[in-house]
């Protein structure tokens, strides 16, 4: 069967299913391949919000048989039931990807399900349910990424396995080894964790989490340590396999070590080598990313891309905002999307939330900064809640108190660095955030003492 569009998007994903929705608000005759039936891609199939399902899940678990008491409330004998934890996080994912197609159906955007690649610079070959040749005047490419294996890794899905095969475990391992430090590997290495398992984090850098402030960086592994993650820095990783009913990983200069289950949380790769780029004359990176200009135009006229193909930061939220400034730069001439603002989160106990530029690389830069910080501890909120660990900093420039960056760790540390994130786009000061109103008794008064304290004006520190 042959179909014709004004737009094509490959790619169900969260941003190849925002792009098609609004080209087709835009007016396009717009149609959207993805090889599942439940549009959403990795971020909410096996990703995102899989993940935050469990997290919250083993929290409350957590809570339950360690927090309780504080509260004066006896629990008594808890119990696991690591099924229906599971059950709860599949009913959620099925909830919300039925919701998209509900979207996608609503307005009028012509789901295709199979496999979809390109044939020329106008045309996908879909293989599958929905088979056939796919034209249309121009197309984007949202096909997202794929975890990072390295060689000497002897994947199987199983006892191997990345961030999916850790969201379907049937039962907590007794050891846990994972590969990586990085956003995935400790959401993952939390959440059993708290379920009962020895897990060992591994991280070839001589820190965790990197990328992120330093500072930051280094609450959390103590933080993390508290909580019973043992961290190993510096390992390079030559090889991991199975051996009989465990795992066996050899890091560089180092004894074995032994494990039920090994995770592999190294990152991600662009999922561009099996799309059909070179029958377009698409271009990419040596990595495989797609490169693009600033219209997310590739090599072909015809194609562009976005998401985590083109890299940059692989998170979902960006790829959203992408996929609309690409279409409305189609359609319209202009869309936008303000890369020093893009907020990335880890959702641990304690959450940790940054956006805009760490302290590392101010000094990189040469910049001239002030910074000001508040602590949960200060916090009548925090108080009231039972947890007052972490801290909010704020780093403004040292001449016009614009703000550069804004890093938290501590309770619903995820949803304070919205206000921080909204103040950047806006090219605010310190002084303007602090100016602002926040109610009290609430955990946002930490931000506006944060702010305070750029300007040594701080009232509760």
């Amino acid at each position: 069967m042959s179909q014709k569009f004004d737009l094509v998007v490959l790619g169900g994903g969260p941003g190849g299913y925002v792009a098609a929705i609004r080209a087709a608000q835009l007016g396009l005759n717009v149609g959207i391949i993805d090889e599942h039936t439940q549009f959403g891609g990795t971020c909410l199939r096996v990703g995102c919000i899989p993940s935050k399902a469990l997290l919250e899940s083993s929290h409350a678990y957590e809570t339950a048989t360690h927090e309780m008491a504080q509260h004066g409330i006896e629990v008594g004998q808890v119990g696991l039931n690591l099924a229906q934890m599971m059950k709860r996080k599949d009913e959620i994912v099925a909830q919300l990807t039925g919701g998209i197609n509900m979207l996608l159906k609503r307005n009028k955007v012509t789901m295709l399900v199979g496999r979809g690649q390109l044939a020329s610079a106008h045309e996908i070959e879909v293989t599958g349910q929905d088979a056939g040749l796919v034209s249309a005047d121009r197309i984007i490419i949202a096909t997202g990424s794929v975890p990072t294996i390295f060689p000497g890794i002897e994947f199987d899905g199983t006892m191997i396995g990345d961030s999916t095969t850790a969201l379907s475990f049937a039962a907590a391992p007794k050891e846990l080894i994972v590969i990586g430090a990085g956003y995935i590997g400790l959401e993952m290495g939390s959440v059993w964790n708290r379920l009962g398992s020895q897990v060992t984090v591994l991280e070839a850098l001589d820190r965790i989490l990197p990328g992120m402030d330093g500072e930051m960086a280094k609450l959390a592994h103590r933080t993390f340590e508290k909580q019973g993650l043992n961290f190993k820095t510096g390992m390079w990783v030559e090889s991991a396999k199975v051996d009989g009913d465990r795992c066996v990983v050899q890091c560089k200069d180092q004894e074995p070590m032994h494990a039920d289950r090994v995770l592999i949380c190294t990152g991600r790769s662009p999922n561009t080598s099996q799309i059909g780029l070179k029958n377009a004359g698409v271009a990419t990176d040596a990595r495989g990313f797609i490169t693009v200009d600033e219209n997310y135009r590739s090599s072909a006229d015809s194609i562009f891309a976005i998401g985590d193909c083109i890299g940059g930061a692989m998170l979902a939220h960006k790829a959203s905002d992408e996929g609309i400034a690409c279409v409305e730069k189609i359609v319209t001439g202009y869309g936008h999307l303000d890369y020093g603002a893009i907020p990335g989160i880890v959702y641990t106990h304690p959450e940790i939330a940054s956006v805009g530029q760490t302290e590392e690389q101010l000094k990189e830069q040469g910049i001239k900064y002030n910074k000001g910080m508040c602590p949960y501890g200060a916090n009548g909120r925090a108080r009231t809640l039972g947890d007052t660990s972490g801290r909010v900093k704020i780093l403004a420039d040292a001449e016009t108190d614009r703000i550069l960056g804004v890093h938290a760790i501590g309770l619903h540390a995820g949803d304070l660095i919205a206000e921080a994130t909204v103040a950047m786009t806006f090219k605010a000061s310190s002084e303007d955030l602090a100016r602002c109103i926040h109610a009290h008794p609430t955990l946002s008064e930490i931000v506006m003492e944060a702010a305070l304290a750029v300007n040594k004006q701080a009232i509760h520190t």
